[in-house]
């Protein structure tokens, strides 16, 4: 789920994606570090079966860290906690967001210090938490997904609140405004190659696991309002009578491209996506899931999910099944067969997205309200081989556990450490 919306769930009733189920308005380093000796593979029962166990630690508007007004050594220290909390949860890697607005919490050569360090965009910090990160997640034996945005800049739509150097500034002609955000417009070929090279960045300076993308491509639809490229799709649309296949096949050129550069740069670096977790409603599309998704991804999003996975983009895809079982709009039970379906035979591994956040949620269905609903998730997961993990969204409920639900997972599936796949 976007980042903003997860903070959103978790002081609203029900949350941008389940409203836009009902609705349709929603918007390198070697494997972990090896466990004890006759370590098992948790609730699968397979001693020998490796299985990735993650937890997104969200960075945007300081969701999950840092707490704002901190000191380097305050936030150095609290991101230490937060990769122990993972060791002590059993986890194996971390999913740490480090350019949530066009910005870096590395000293990038593109683009500005972010402003969720400082309070200012653009102050450099006084320290590195990616590479910080990354060596200490490893020393701990997690692996660290470093988690970016390719095209969000700005959560309000005032560019003077950029510094003045920010590309987006130097650049106004890249940027759309759209539902009180900022975009770079993926329409544009300098863009992609702006946003793939800034991310890369990364990539060359740091031994990270993955790069991380998460359901955010075009924007999701905002009632009322329009995406303004039209004179995008007119310069740049030529072979298309749908502008809704440009914006596709856009988006399909930013992930295939940044897949063969990663390889390039750091050919053991993995590529995992995270989308929303519908593709499309069977009613819309015979190779859709039976559900009754207000948002699917490749109408809405302009991401066509499926076809990444079937073209051998993706190293791993986690789509966001932040439903319980038995849900009738976005069941769980429909969904992980249907994802299972869809990565069988292709050597892209599946990871279950996890909504610890509803977890005791005022408001959500009757099994959230469970602490074993999260449980059940894992053990229906068990009858399907192609689930190679779970990730839990997000740090901040991991370490509150609400209601003992992840003490839950961890007693009943998570009995020793293990390495990722």
């Amino acid at each position: 789920m976007q980042p903003l919306s997860r903070r959103t769930f978790t002081v609203a009733s029900a949350g941008t994606a389940a409203s836009a189920v009902l609705t349709g308005s929603a918007q390198a380093v070697g494997p972990a570090a090896a466990p004890a000796a006759g370590a098992g593979a948790g609730h699968r029962g397979d001693a020998s079966r490796r299985e990735l166990r993650g937890m997104w630690i969200a960075t945007v508007v300081n969701i999950d860290w840092p707490t704002p007004g901190t000191s380097p050594a305050e936030q150095r220290q609290e991101l230490l906690d937060l990769l122990d909390i993972a060791v002590e949860r059993r986890l194996n890697a971390v999913m740490l967001q480090v350019r949530p607005t066009a910005d870096a919490f590395w000293p990038s050569p593109y683009e500005p210090w972010s402003q969720y360090l400082t309070g200012t965009q653009g102050r450099d910090p006084g320290w590195d938490p990616l590479g910080t990160a990354v060596h200490e997640a490893h020393r701990r034996g997690l692996e660290l997904h470093a988690w970016f945005n390719p095209y969000r800049v700005a959560m309000t739509e005032d560019p003077g609140t950029l510094v003045p150097t920010h590309p987006a500034r130097l650049h106004p002609e890249w940027v759309l405004p759209y539902g009180g955000k900022l975009y770079y417009n993926p329409g544009i070929p300098e863009v992609r190659r702006f946003v793939e090279d800034a991310m890369l960045d990364a990539v060359r300076r740091y031994p990270i696991d993955a790069v991380h993308w998460d359901d955010y491509f075009y924007p999701y639809p905002v009632a009322g309002q329009t995406f303004a490229d039209q004179d995008t799709y007119a310069q740049y649309g030529a072979g298309f009578t749908d502008p809704n296949a440009w914006r596709r096949n856009n988006t399909d050129l930013l992930v295939s491209e940044m897949s063969a550069r990663i390889k390039r740069i750091r050919p053991h670096t993995q590529y995992g996506i995270s989308p929303f977790g519908v593709w499309r409603n069977a009613a819309n599309d015979p190779l859709g899931s039976a559900t009754q998704a207000g948002v699917q991804t490749y109408d809405d999003l302009h991401a066509d999910t499926r076809g990444w996975v079937k073209r051998g983009w993706l190293d791993y895809i986690a789509p966001q099944v932040y439903w319980n079982i038995g849900f009738a709009a976005a069941d769980y039970g429909v969904l992980v067969p249907w994802w299972s379906d869809v990565v069988a035979g292709t050597g892209t591994k599946l990871y279950v997205g996890e909504a610890v956040y509803k977890v005791g949620l005022a408001g959500q269905p009757a099994p959230w309200q469970d602490p074993a609903e999260l449980s059940r998730h894992l053990t229906f997961d068990a009858d399907y081989p192609e689930v190679r993990g779970n990730i839990f969204y997000s740090a901040t409920q991991v370490t509150a556990d609400p209601l003992g639900a992840m003490t839950q997972v961890v007693t009943d599936h998570y009995p020793r450490r293990v390495r990722t796949p």
